[in-house]
Formats: C-alpha cells, structure tokens, sequence
C-alpha cells in the first residue's frame, strides 16, 4: 500500500551537511581514508563538570517530566548567562528552553508564520532557515550577503525587500556558514529599520561564545531596549559547551510569544530531556574555563591554516571572525579543474582528494564551500595539503 506525503514535506530539501557527513562516514566505514570537514559540532567532549551535574541529577531521581518550557533553575541560570554576558534582563515568562537551539527556531516559525507570510532571510544561510519557514507556511525571502561587504546585508538590502507581507527578518551572528560578525554599528542600522517597518528580528547567536582574534560578539537586543523588544534571541548549550547531543537550546523575548512556542511544545515534545537540562544549568553556573580552552583551540587552528587555505590556487577566503567554519569561494578552481559548478567540484574532493566539504549551494551561496575546522590540527592540514595537490593536477 501506498501512502501521499504532506505537500509541506514533500517540497523540503534534505539536509547538505547531513548527507555530505553522511556520505563521508560510509565511506570511511568502508575503510577509506576520508578525511571530513563538514560537521558542525565540536571535537571536544562535553566538560566532566556538566556530565557529572547530569549524572547526578539522575541518581537524585530526577528522571521525570520537568514543565514544557524548561526547568525553572534553568530559566534562572540563562537568565543569569544575559545579564552577566549582553547586560540585559528577562523573566522566566520570557524564556522557554527547548530541544535544541534547531527546536526553538522551528517553534517560533510555527507559532509565528500564517500562509504566505515572508521572512527575510540572507545569504548564506544556514541550511535549516529556509525549510522552516516553508514548513511552518511562510514564504523564505533571500537577500544576497555580498562578499564584498563579508557576506552581511545592509539596511537599504532590508529595507528594499519589505512588503506587507514581511513578519521577520534573521540574523546570524557569528554566521555558519561565512564566520562573520554584525558590528553594533552594523545592528543599530539594521535594527532600526526594523522598528520603523515594525518586524521580528530572529538574532540566532548559537556560536557566540567562539570569536577570535579579539573580536567581539554583540546582541542585537543588547543595543538598545527598544530593539530588545523587537527580538527574539536563538541560542543554546551545543556550541559553547560542546554539547551537541544534548539537545538543550532556547529562545528569549516577548512574553506572549513564548507562551505561544510553550504550548506548542507541549503538544510536541512534552519537555526537553531532563537530565540534559541539568547538565545545562552546570554549563551556565559551572566552571567557564573549558569553554575559553576550547575557543582558543579554535583560533589557534583558524590561525594556523587560514593562510594555507588561501594559498590553494583559485581559492580566496575571508578570514572568518566567529564559529569554526571557513567558507572560500572556490568558483575558480572549480573553472581550473574542469568542472561546471562548485557542487560537481566538491563531488570530485570527496571521490578523489578523500576530503569532504560541503558545497555552499546548501547555504544559498552557489561559489563557495564550506569547511569546518572543528578537528584536529593534522586532519585540517592533511585536508587542506589533499585539496591543493588536486587542484593543481587537475589544473594541468
């Protein structure tokens, strides 16, 4: 027997990063030397302080159903996390943790979007914006991030695509794919069309807590009180903490709003897993150094193989600011290499050079690759040595 799909599900693209990750671990389970950039997640184990905490927790019992929206010591500790780190305050009304940073913004999509509203999102995106707000019955407006201006919109790109259809725009800073941060003076302009034109901004800052080279990370909601309430924050333990499988992200802002993403996830997942959260609320009362070992493991990765990676004939990179990604537009070795597009280049990396990235058409940037720098020193510099020799024997 044979079953119709929803149209809703039936239009998704699937995952790149996902398939490329995929796709590199059957091979190597085939026992091919694969060498694979494409995670998003860090190589580091979660801290041994957050996993006793959850460890514990379990041994006290705490094993039940905590409230949909999350426990109410971990409301009080990301409470505590916004005033220590951005200055600005919430009430537990405005909080609601969720599984996974991912779950938030599908959440908020949902409880916000009715058909053919628009949300603004720019290039590159993350993989999982446009599908969202397709799936929740919106309309995904793209608006290019030019490499010109470090692959970030500015206020007149905003302002021109605004209709009255419009219900919000997203800002991802530090950016996955691109690394690249919003200045405040960037966020205040941006912000302030937003007011005027009186729409949602969705600031996801999930890598937050990763900027090098002394730069500095700013909310959007800590630039002023007005742009505060305009916002909604996206964020979450699984960068900052290395705790991506513990699925513990959240969202803060208008109260009615997140009593809104509450009731729905009630209906949906009950409750983020219990012990998760406590490990959670360790993450943000605990120990911070590991999280400070970790950012500067990845700058110092960053800083080691950025210049290598430029000097690959046809590749050109802005350095990134933020996250553990690099993001080259490759347009020319692809042209060198004999290839049509980027998505055929990357194909040929993993089939020949044993190296997966991923191609930047999954984040709506047809020219660049992906390349995450969330592993060991050796494998990026064996990648990016595996990436050179074959661009320069396919360019002969």
């Amino acid at each position: 027997m044979k079953f119709s799909l929803a149209e809703r599900v039936s239009a998704l693209t699937p995952s790149t990063t996902l398939a490329i990750t995929a796709k590199a671990k059957e091979m190597k389970a085939q026992g091919i030397d694969v060498i694979g950039l494409g995670a998003g997640e860090p190589d580091f184990n979660t801290p041994e302080h957050i996993i006793k905490a959850a460890y514990d927790s379990m041994t006290e019992g705490h094993t039940k159903y905590t409230p949909a929206g999350g426990l109410a010591k971990l409301k009080e500790a990301i409470i505590e996390k916004f005033k220590t780190d951005q200055n600005i305050s919430y009430s537990p009304s405005e909080i609601i943790v969720t599984s996974g940073a991912k779950h938030a913004l599908y959440t908020l999509f949902q409880v916000l979007l009715n058909d053919s509203d628009e949300v603004i999102i720019p290039t590159p995106y993350w993989v999982s914006y446009p599908e969202q707000v397709k799936l929740a019955g919106g309309t995904p407006v793209i608006v290019e991030g030019k490499e010109d201006n470090s692959y970030k919109i500015t206020p007149n790109q905003l302002r021109d695509v605004i209709t009255d259809r419009t219900k919000a725009v997203i800002l991802n800073s530090p950016s996955n794919p691109t690394g690249m941060l919003y200045s405040v003076e960037e966020l205040k302009a941006i912000g302030e069309v937003c007011v005027e034109k009186n729409i949602l901004i969705v600031s996801d800052e999930i890598y937050e807590k990763l900027v090098y080279d002394n730069n500095a990370h700013t909310s959007i909601a800590e630039v002023s009180q007005q742009f505060k309430e305009q916002t909604i924050v996206i964020n979450g333990v699984s960068k900052s903490h290395s705790m991506t499988g513990w699925r513990i992200g959240y969202a803060a802002g208008d109260a009615s709003i997140i009593k809104a993403m509450t009731n729905l996830a009630s209906h949906s997942t009950s409750n983020p897993t219990t012990t998760s959260q406590y490990g959670a609320v360790a993450a943000y009362l605990g120990d911070q150094q590991p999280v400070e070992e970790m950012r500067k493991a990845f700058e110092e990765r960053l800083n080691i193989v950025f210049d290598k990676l430029n000097s690959i004939p046809g590749f050109h990179c802005l350095k990134p600011q933020g996250a553990f990604y690099l993001f080259p537009n490759v347009s020319k070795a692809a042209n060198m290499t004999g290839y049509d597009n980027v998505d055929d280049f990357t194909k040929a990396l993993l089939a020949e050079a044993k190296v997966a990235v991923i191609p930047g058409s999954g984040f709506g940037s047809d020219d660049n690759i992906r390349l995450s720098y969330a592993t060991s020193l050796d494998a990026l510099e064996q990648a990016i040595e595996r990436i050179h020799e074959f661009v320069v024997s396919k360019s002969k």
